[in-house]
């Protein structure tokens, strides 16, 4: 069975820690170092202990590129650029970047929501993964922007768990912030919002709708969870049929005709999505893991993709459920 040769960069944090435990076990990866500037010397299973027994893998703050088919790229936004600059890498090496640096497809990188771009990313070298938020949303609001249903300004409301801010230490990550909290944070300016105007301009060209996205932090460690509605002239079960044939041939953007939690979608790689007509509009749910589908295992989507593998290769993840 072929093994890709592959290495993570920035493997410390909570994505990070995400891709080490879906490739460790991935049947066609060979995991040949993860790279950390501030865990170097020590184990991985030092930062990650869920790890115990599964890798002997010890940090390291070298940058090997030589003989490297694959890296993903974990670094905090903004230093990925600089990062590529300084390594170079094989142009064959397939490189797959979780920051906000490339995802305007700018230097050759294809964006890699699988569910729209699945032909470019079979082919690309250089691929940069969606945001959480912007996964959750595009999902939930894809077929019904390709079907030019929103006319108009779509309102979006989105909750997260702490860990989409990352492992470094801030007041509004704090135990004490987060528990029995809720609160609002870059309203109607979330980062992730070009990204996922980029995407409804590549579904239907001349889109200009707005998207009035409140993020709320929540009080619990993972998921995200996307309420969004629009003005709907249709029915339900008409909603419903566009969107099941929309991702008919998709094993991770699943449709449920009941109504979904939280809980289903989060340790999985699946976006899960439900309509609802009421009151003259399309209320769309959808419920992701961040750490997953919305970072982690979207990035190890793309790489099966890139690499033609099955693409539920090493994602069998199983939800908490309760």
């Amino acid at each position: 069975m072929k093994k890709i040769k592959t290495a993570i960069i920035g493997a410390a944090g909570y994505t990070g820690g995400e891709l080490l435990r879906l490739l460790v076990h991935h049947p066609n990866c060979e995991l040949v170092y993860a790279h950390s500037n501030s865990q170097k010397g020590k184990k991985v299973t030092d930062s990650h202990p869920d790890l115990l027994g599964d890798t002997d893998l010890v940090f390291t703050d070298e940058v090997i590129t030589e003989g490297i088919e694959a890296v993903f790229l974990g670094l905090p936004h903004g230093q990925t650029k600089g990062f590529l600059e300084k390594y170079s890498f094989s142009p064959e090496t397939v490189i797959i970047d979780l920051s906000t640096d490339f995802r305007d497809e700018s230097n050759g990188f294809t964006y890699g929501l699988p569910e729209i771009n699945k032909d470019k990313i079979k082919q690309a070298k250089r691929i940069a993964n969606p945001g959480c938020f912007a996964t959750g949303i595009q999902l939930a609001l894809a077929p019904a922007v390709a079907k030019g249903w929103v006319k108009d300004n779509i309102h979006v409301s989105g909750i997260t768990g702490s860990t989409g801010a990352g492992k470094s230490l801030s007041e509004t990550s704090h135990f004490s912030y987060r528990l029995s909290n809720i609160s609002v944070y870059k309203l109607f300016t979330h980062q992730h919002l070009k990204e996922i105007k980029q995407t409804f301009n590549q579904l239907r060209p001349g889109f200009e709708g707005d998207l009035l996205f409140v993020p709320y932090r929540g009080n619990f460690a993972r998921g995200i969870w996307i309420t969004s509605y629009f003005p709907f002239e249709g029915t339900q079960e008409e909603a419903l049929e566009a969107y099941l044939e929309f991702y008919k041939d998709e094993p991770f953007a699943l449709v449920s005709e009941k109504e979904i939690d939280l809980k289903q979608a989060v340790n999985t790689n699946k976006c899960l999505i439900h309509v609802q007509k009421q009151n003259g509009q399309l209320v769309v749910y959808s419920a992701i893991d961040n750490l997953l589908k919305g970072a982690s295992g979207q990035a190890v989507q793309n790489f099966n993709l890139a690499f033609a593998f099955d693409e539920k290769a090493g994602l069998n993840l199983k939800s908490i459920a309760f």
